[in-house]
């Protein structure tokens, strides 16, 4: 498991290596660590209602639609969203499906002042697996078995 500070530097490690504008890049495991070891820490789930509500979502996460269902038109009051729920002051992680959208709103919340910003790789569905054409089965966090339902 390591430490809360072992798993920050390398997650900060990852984003020098990826030149990624946020504080730092954690899979999915070291993202529900941090939530274990520094319960003020949010997860912010960027994927639409939808999604979430197909799919399932991890318990206790703040959502916030980085663009929205169907035609996943970009939501022109995201930033104003995340400040309503988010202390600028928290360390925060981001997640999306597959890691791409949670990258677009970490680097936003890094621009706007959150400086503990940081993505989730892989996302929550992870990769698609191209010889079953589905996600889910290489990794993310639902393939890495951490916490989320699909009620509510």
């Amino acid at each position: 498991m390591g430490t809360l500070s072992e798993i920050l530097e390398r997650a900060k490690t990852r984003a020098l290596e990826k030149g990624v504008p946020y504080a730092g890049c954690l899979t999915p495991t070291e993202a529900q660590q941090v939530l274990t070891l520094a319960p003020a820490a949010r997860l912010v789930d960027v994927r639409t209602r939808a999604e979430c509500d197909l799919v399932g979502h991890v318990p206790g996460a703040t959502h916030v639609e980085w663009a929205f269902y169907p035609g996943m038109t970009p939501n022109p009051d995201f930033l104003t969203q995340l400040n309503m729920q988010v202390d600028k002051e928290s360390l925060v992680m981001f997640l999306c499906r597959t890691g791409a959208r949670s990258h677009h709103a970490a680097a936003l919340a890094a621009k706007e002042g959150y400086a503990e910003s940081y993505n989730i790789l892989e996302g929550f569905e992870g990769e698609t697996d191209h010889i079953a054409n589905q996600r889910g089965n290489i990794n993310g966090w639902r393939k890495a078995g951490l916490p989320w339902t699909n009620i509510g």
